[in-house]
């Protein structure tokens, strides 16, 4: 049987993904750096690939025999030395895809985020679907453009013969978010540790939602589609008081206003060098925004359920943080 190549393997998706491969009978190659902590694959009967995305001989010995690649590996977040971030979201799926190409894999699954599609339109427009493209400066949304990148970069890879089918996930909760994606938000509530909700709005999706949307592209997406895969829109005050209400905790009291918070942009970005802040930033300019997705393309051409509730996804998210030791019983 051929492997089924996982790029970040390690991380919140990626290992989701080989667990789920793995259940299903399928024999999985996980790829990741040497120095990336294996935590959430212990115990799972996969192969491990080392390597470096920015490495193109690593990724070679990543594909050589592999029927399908799901890719999603990545830089997170905005953080960091930007040219890093391009390089190894953007140009790492260049790389990828020219090892997947000379291998001749029959399929990709590119793990890109809603992040991609850049922002919305002034409020009152509708949601932003597949169609919507990037719109904003790269420079005040490094994590997009770079998402954004790595998407005409399959595109490319297409062009030259390979198949690549595009998922978008939003916002993804659930047990196993090791570098505290959403969960740093959910600790911090949980903690008492964020009593401000500002205007704007987010969508967000069970871990378990995700997994099920990258096997369905790979078994049945169309070759260089784009599928968003998203579950509950809903404002940032709703999603911290449910965050709040499930931890047991009094909601976040504090509401501030997005014109308030645009203005505290540089002082967020000499804070963060000092201090961990839950966001990055350069978030700071989207304050007001409400990123809010038509999810329905990927329901109808994929065949996936109906999306699982975010409460339950918040539960296990703290549930599985209060296991690791960081939040109390």
């Amino acid at each position: 049987m051929k492997p089924l190549l996982v790029t970040g393997s390690t991380g919140f998706i990626g290992a989701h993904l080989c667990r789920a491969l793995a259940a299903r009978g399928e024999r999985v190659r996980a790829f990741h750096r040497p120095t990336s902590p294996p935590d959430l694959l212990d115990g799972l009967p996969v192969e491990h690939a080392t390597g470096d995305l920015t490495d193109l001989e690593s990724l070679r010995t990543a594909v050589q025999g592999a029927r399908v690649v799901f890719h999603a590996a990545a830089q997170l977040g905005s953080r960091g030395d930007p040219r890093r971030l391009q390089e190894v979201t953007a140009g790492g799926a260049r790389l990828l895809f020219q090892a997947a190409r000379e291998a001749r894999v029959e399929r990709a699954v590119l793990t890109s985020s809603v992040a991609a599609l850049g922002v919305p339109a002034p409020a009152g427009a509708l949601p932003m679907n597949e169609t919507h493209t990037w719109n904003y400066p790269p420079r005040r949304w490094l994590y997009g453009y770079a998402k954004y990148r790595a998407e005409l970069e399959a595109q490319e890879a297409i062009a030259r013969g390979l198949e690549v089918v595009i998922v978008n996930p939003s916002v993804v909760v659930g047990a196993g978010d090791l570098n505290r994606v959403s969960g740093e938000a959910l600790l911090r509530v949980a903690r008492r540790r964020l009593p401000v909700t500002v205007s704007g709005g987010l969508n967000a999706v069970h871990i378990q939602d995700v997994v099920d949307g990258h096997l369905a592209a790979w078994e049945r997406g169309r070759a260089g589609e784009r599928y968003i895969l998203g579950g509950e829109n809903m404002t940032h005050r709703q999603f911290l008081s449910l965050a709040a209400e499930v931890a047991g905790v009094p909601l976040p009291w504090l509401h501030l206003p997005a014109w308030l918070v645009r203005m505290l942009v540089v002082p967020a970005a000499i804070a963060g060098r000092v201090v961990s802040l839950p966001i990055g930033a350069d978030a700071f300019h989207r304050a007001g925004m409400y990123f809010h997705y038509d999810c329905s393309k990927a329901r109808r051409e994929l065949g996936l359920s109906p999306p699982r509730s975010i409460r339950q996804a918040i539960r296990e998210s703290l549930n599985w943080y209060r296991q690791r030791g960081l939040l109390a019983v």
